[in-house]
């Protein structure tokens, strides 16, 4: 497993007197829980940002590996608390946005539109720690690299790749893949070039779908793509053939002519299942839910080390890992099967399209 770095952590802006009273309570469950304190460190594992309420300042990261948490205060949850707060978790540039109301809750919302409350009382400030930890120590894997090494007879794709553009299309039938989140729409100009740079995102986009190409390979949907549109070998569809432990990177195989596009985020989860069990031809994450099914423990969150794990270990577990749905806390479904079609034969009509937050 990639190799985690200190758990370093420090403030950032001009908190008001509530969120400063705040700030000092999370600081010392943080530091009773291995976490360091380091106010001069530029690049901590996590930064606590502090809105104020005459403007909001998007985090300046230096490096992709930093976990903004950004909070602040309000006085009354409004009709829309997704639609009213969401935003500002685009805004600042945040892993996760911790909306305070002072001495009653507090509303976590993350990027993946998770969103969840924690009242005030018994062991209040170890309840929001334990929110914050399992996202906020997680390891991203978000480096690809790309080697124009993709055989040209598959330039223009094979079976497997056609199987993965007409699956998209029924999810897309399905209304089961929003589109892109306008991210460059909410962001100033600056900031998206910034967010690009970072992660070389242009939009957030939910749902993926990959099928085992051969015993070492497979392909992938990328990032930030319309899923129901997936055509272009190397654009649309990328070819995954390794995870690079030492460099924390994807490995894809491209082709020569084409300027590629990233894989998508949970390619290091489908490499993890797809490398244990050969039996696993496809799989498909949705932001879906099933009642009843196998669920991680923990909201880790996309593209992390820790949720590939967690969905890998509940594979493991299962009777037959080739016809699994796991459930994602807070997030949503992957599903492995012995093909695309069989995959979406299980789960046609099943699907409850809002998942459960706990």
């Amino acid at each position: 497993m990639v190799r985690q770095s200190p758990l370093v952590f420090n403030f950032t802006g001009e908190p008001s007197t509530e969120l400063e009273s705040l700030a000092q309570h999370l600081k010392t469950v943080f530091e009773a829980n291995g976490y360091r304190y380091d106010g001069n460190n530029t690049t901590p594992r996590v930064a606590l940002n502090f809105l104020s309420s005459d403007g909001v300042k998007a985090y300046r990261r230096k490096i992709p590996e930093t976990f903004v948490l950004s909070l602040m205060i309000a006085s009354e949850v409004p009709e829309d608390p997704i639609g009213t707060w969401y935003p500002y978790l685009v805004r600042t540039l945040s892993n996760m946005l911790l909306v305070y109301l002072p001495g009653k809750k507090v509303y976590f919302f993350t990027p993946d539109l998770g969103h969840f409350v924690e009242s005030f009382g018994e062991d209040f400030y170890t309840r929001l720690f334990d929110r914050i930890h399992p996202m906020a120590s997680s390891i991203l894997v978000v480096k690809n690299r790309f080697e124009p090494d993709l055989e040209p007879e598959l330039w223009s794709g094979d079976e497997f790749s056609r199987m993965l553009g007409e699956a998209g299309k029924k999810l897309g039938e399905w209304d089961l893949l929003p589109a892109a989140f306008p991210i460059d729409k909410i962001l100033p100009p600056e900031d998206f070039r910034h967010v690009r740079r970072l992660y070389g995102i242009g939009g957030l986009s939910y749902g993926n779908l990959s099928v085992r190409r051969d015993e070492h390979r497979f392909w992938m949907s990328a990032s930030g793509v319309d899923k129901s549109k997936l055509r272009e070998i190397g654009r649309d569809i990328l070819m995954v053939k390794d995870y690079d432990e030492k460099e924390n990177a994807i490995v894809l195989s491209v082709p020569t002519t084409v300027e590629p596009r990233r894989v998508s985020v949970d390619a290091i989860e489908h490499w993890l299942i797809y490398r244990e069990h050969p039996e696993v031809k496809a799989i498909i994450h949705v932001h879906a839910w099933m009642e009843g099914v196998p669920t991680t423990l923990f909201h880790y969150p996309c593209g992390t080390y820790q949720l590939g794990q967690a969905v890998a270990e509940r594979v493991r577990e299962a009777p037959d890992p080739a016809e699994t749905i796991v459930g994602l806390k807070n997030h949503g479904l992957t599903v492995t099967g012995r093909s695309l079609p069989h995959i979406l034969e299980r789960i046609d009509g099943k699907l409850l399209k809002h998942v459960p937050m706990g």
